[in-house]
């Protein structure tokens, strides 16, 4: 049973730093690729960033220069290192999984989410 659990939200201020956690569990996690999307409130789901198997990244404009992900195998993990926040970065956060080893491929499993607010 794939699981996936974020931790690591909070509050932050404006051009401040979190850094996002997400634990995975049930499926050979080195073999996939993950991504972190967002859901601001009254706004539709959007993916922000993504790490492929073999180690590439993808993001969306709105993050570039400013979020990274990574990811640890050895620990199931994947990581969400969020910098420069902006008030307009508050939303909860999801990571995904990925059907196969790219960004590409369709996401089909979510964790419930950390909440971000940035917020003076």
């Amino acid at each position: 049973q794939v699981q996936l659990v974020e931790s690591g939200g909070g509050l932050a201020q404006p051009g401040g730093s979190l850094r996002l956690s997400c634990a995975a569990s049930g499926f050979i996690f080195s073999t996939y690729a993950m991504s972190w999307t967002r859901q601001a409130p009254g706004k539709g789901l959007e993916w922000v960033i993504g790490i492929s198997s073999d180690g590439s990244t993808q993001f969306a404009d709105s993050v570039k220069g400013r979020f990274t992900i990574s990811r640890d195998n050895a620990k199931n993990t994947v990581y969400l290192q969020m910098n420069s926040l902006k008030p307009e970065d508050t939303a909860l956060y999801s990571c995904a999984k990925h059907q196969g080893w790219s960004t590409r491929d369709p996401r089909d499993y979510w964790g419930q989410g950390t909440q971000v607010t940035v917020s003076s």
